[in-house]
């Protein structure tokens, strides 16, 4: 018996398949160029300067930041989170965060509480894991620096008023750090809009570009407060024992991932080609379909916001009679299909949700090569692993 059909819902880990050309790119940065970049004014280290350029203005388009260089590469989104948490708070820093973020944000903050003395005050949200702009408006205290908060929830795909919580923090004074790890590729993003100050993100997940890649955004200005806390070579200013103070070189001493951000280049290109907002319909419009099934059938509890326009491609459940690694280890043995399982690394929305004792949620998550098919082959999957456990 031959083993069933792949069928990929694991994207709000990292997305899979990457379009051709991310492939291509890095295989022929690999086998074709293979220099790294700044560091060479040879032909090789030359084309590696550009697949940079490329790359930073690609994002730079993609989330409408004003100057390439306020794109910050880095090793992956929890590598670009640590660098904005460490390099901005200081000693009895206070912080606004809430209950729907990731252990990228919550991990950090835990190290800063022992090692600087900050004061972290974690907000509510609702049912769904939406969270009320007023709550934090209430939460700011005169020593609040930074409000750190996660765009869509990699739980229950709940989108977060980022914009009036922007507001909030202009008019407060505050720096603003968003972490759009599962809504950067996936919805329009700007960052003038949101208010950011701060704007992190993987490479691997919605921009479809290699694992090993990501990136920051740091508001004009804001490079001038924002410490470094990796030093070393950037093929500039060499003479000088300092790091460099200037953007994107404050912070990117060593070598960049090359054969990343050759894949990185790529995937932008195809996501300005196919562009934001038309992957996000199709993505939108497979997830209702998916959770509109999914709610019909008996014994699965379905958690996030029922109104699309509230969500990303995120659909989190239970099915009664099943642990989720029970559950999700079915689906992928008995039909092939891959998810999540388990607590997502946010532990502290499972608690909201009231499933963290039950070992948390099976997890569907929708990337821009998912199919109808395949989604009705999950739907069908759930239906029949809720018939088993009846009958």
């Amino acid at each position: 018996m031959s083993p069933p059909r792949r069928i990929y819902l694991d994207n709000a880990a990292t997305s899979w398949p990457k379009p051709g050309s991310v492939y291509s790119a890095a295989d022929r940065f690999q086998r074709e160029v293979g220099a790294a970049a700044g560091r060479g004014a040879y032909g090789a280290g030359m084309e590696a300067d550009r697949i940079v350029a490329a790359a930073r203005n690609g994002v730079a388009r993609l989330i409408g930041a004003g100057d390439p260089r306020q794109i910050v590469f880095t090793a992956s989104g929890t590598d670009s989170l640590n660098l904005a948490l460490h390099g901005w708070l200081c000693t009895g820093d206070h912080v606004v965060t809430t209950v729907a973020e990731h252990n990228s944000v919550l991990r950090p903050l835990s190290e800063l509480v022992e090692r600087r003395q900050i004061v972290v005050t974690r907000v509510p949200c609702d049912a769904d894991g939406l969270v009320d702009p007023g709550d934090i408006r209430r939460a700011l205290r005169p020593a609040t620096r930074l409000i750190a908060l996660v765009h869509a929830s990699n739980v229950t795909g709940a989108i977060q008023p980022v914009r009036e919580v922007g507001q909030i923090a202009r008019a407060h004074g505050t720096a603003l750090l968003i972490d759009a790890a599962q809504t950067i590729g996936h919805l329009p993003i700007a960052v003038d809009e949101i208010g950011a100050d701060f704007l992190a993100a993987p490479g691997h997940k919605g921009l479809l570009g290699p694992l090993g890649t990501g990136l920051l955004y740091i508001r004009n200005g804001r490079e001038r407060e924002l410490q470094s806390f990796r030093q070393g070579g950037t093929g500039t200013r060499s003479q000088e024992d300092r790091q460099p103070d200037s953007l994107p070189n404050k912070y990117e001493a060593g070598n960049l991932n090359m054969p990343g951000l050759a894949g990185l280049a790529a995937a932008v290109e195809f996501l300005e080609q196919e562009g934001i907002a038309a992957i996000a319909a199709r993505e939108a419009m497979l997830a209702d379909r998916l959770r509109n099934h999914l709610q019909e059938i008996a014994g699965v509890t379905l958690y996030g916001p029922a109104k699309p326009n509230q969500r990303v491609g995120v659909a989190s459940f239970n099915l009664a009679a099943y642990d989720p690694q029970e559950a999700a280890m079915l689906l992928d043995t008995t039909f092939g299909i891959q998810v999540r399982a388990g607590l997502h690394c946010a532990p502290a929305m499972h608690e909201n949700l009231g499933t963290l004792a039950h070992g948390g949620a099976v997890r569907f998550s929708i990337g821009a090569f998912n199919t109808r098919v395949e989604i009705d082959a999950a739907i069908e999957a759930v239906a029949e692993l809720a018939a088993n456990a009846i009958t």
